[in-house]
């Protein structure tokens, strides 16, 4: 079987996806079958041609239905802003192309739930990037909390912090304007928050939230001193309740200082608990509240669990013992959606995934603009 990639967009996150396709045999087992980047869509042609002299693509477009039409391609990777996600994903579904869409799923949770009911109906696989999934670390977080290591979830919290837009000659982009990010740091970088939380602990029934804009404009793309107003969030912080019980904390911020790609969660619970920064990824720290504390704290505190690059399906034993980092992290996510077309599996994170994030996402700014707890089954 042939998987043939048509990827649509070459910007920063294209690029880590067409490095990702071309790794996958060098890392694992898929047989006889092979994965081909066959067409790349750009907005200009000199970036398609990039893709071709870097990633080895067959050829580029500019206009992604060339890639539809292609009956060589089988899979419809998704790398553009957000704006262009929902109309993409439904022609690309229509077309009986499996999809790889990169987060958030659409800009609103109308557009993610007629994505969500197109996908259910069809027979092709689609899965959404939460890459943040697939980091041993989270796995293993995952198994103790499963295996009921924690005991019963009291709370938690889960922090995304970037320093990027620190500058503030940093020029405007597509992800400060809302018309066409949907949101700003909530969605950049609270979305991975709030996928991770209810991959490894439960739903979210309410939210409350603030979030603020601090630097109001920017320089316009061209250089000049032209200012443009920014319409997005630069922080985010909300407040969750869980349907087990839980309650906690997010925050999300593209304006903090001393930060770099700082992606810390903690989760307590009655009998232990965890917590993982993916600057520090190769660890999981675990604490077993079960062992005498006395006497001087007797035989408590953290354990640190060496998860490093142990992949359960990798062929490449060598990494195992070595040093993670993030790019593995998507591999690991698109290898687990090209699993799931080789052998007709479910992929994992969904879209319903992406659906039910959406739909945090809206309650979250709907509660910043009301001032108030919103509560997902009743008022959205």
């Amino acid at each position: 079987m042939k998987v043939g990639i048509g990827l649509i967009g070459y910007g920063n996150i294209g690029k880590v996806h067409a490095h990702g396709y071309r790794s996958i045999s060098s890392y694992y087992n898929i047989g006889y079958h092979d994965i081909d980047l066959i067409g790349v869509c750009t907005a200009h042609d000199n970036t398609g041609q990039q893709a071709i002299r870097s990633h080895n693509f067959q050829y580029c477009c500019t206009d992604y239905r060339k890639l539809l039409e292609d009956k060589n391609i089988n899979v419809i990777d998704c790398s553009i802003p957000n704006r262009m996600h929902y109309q993409i994903v439904i022609d690309a579904i229509e077309a009986g192309k499996h999809v790889y869409c990169e987060k958030p799923l659409a800009m609103n949770t109308k557009e993610a739930e007629c994505m969500l009911e197109k996908a259910t109906a069809s027979e092709v696989k689609c899965q959404i990037a939460f890459n943040y999934r697939f980091i041993p670390a989270i796995s293993r977080a995952k198994q103790l909390i499963g295996e009921g290591r924690l005991g019963k979830v009291l709370n938690f919290r889960c922090f995304y912090l970037h320093s990027g837009y620190l500058d503030l000659k940093r020029p405007i982009s597509w992800r400060l304007n809302k018309s066409i990010s949907g949101g700003g740091a909530l969605v950049d970088l609270g979305s991975h928050c709030l996928d991770l939380i209810r991959h490894l602990i439960a739903d979210t029934i309410s939210v409350f939230a603030s979030m603020y804009t601090i630097v109001k404009s920017r320089p316009d793309q061209n250089g000049s001193s032209h200012m443009v107003s920014v319409d997005v969030d630069d922080v985010s912080y909300l407040q969750l309740t869980l349907a087990n019980g839980a309650i906690g904390t997010v925050e999300a911020s593209r304006l903090s200082t001393g930060s770099v790609d700082e992606l810390r969660l903690e989760i307590q619970g009655e009998k232990g608990a965890v917590r993982f920064n993916l600057m520090d990824p190769n660890w999981l720290y675990f604490y077993d509240n079960n062992p005498k504390s006395e006497p001087f704290g007797g035989d408590r505190g953290f354990k640190r669990i060496e998860t490093l690059q142990r992949y359960p399906d990798t062929e490449l034993k060598a990494c195992s013992r070595t040093s993670v980092g993030w790019q593995r992290f998507h591999m690991e996510s698109q290898y687990s959606f090209i699993r799931s077309i080789i052998y007709d599996l479910d992929p994992v994170p969904s879209f319903k995934d992406g659906f039910e994030v959406q739909r945090i996402l809206e309650a979250a700014y709907k509660s910043a603009e009301k001032k108030k707890w919103i509560v997902l089954s009743r008022d959205l």
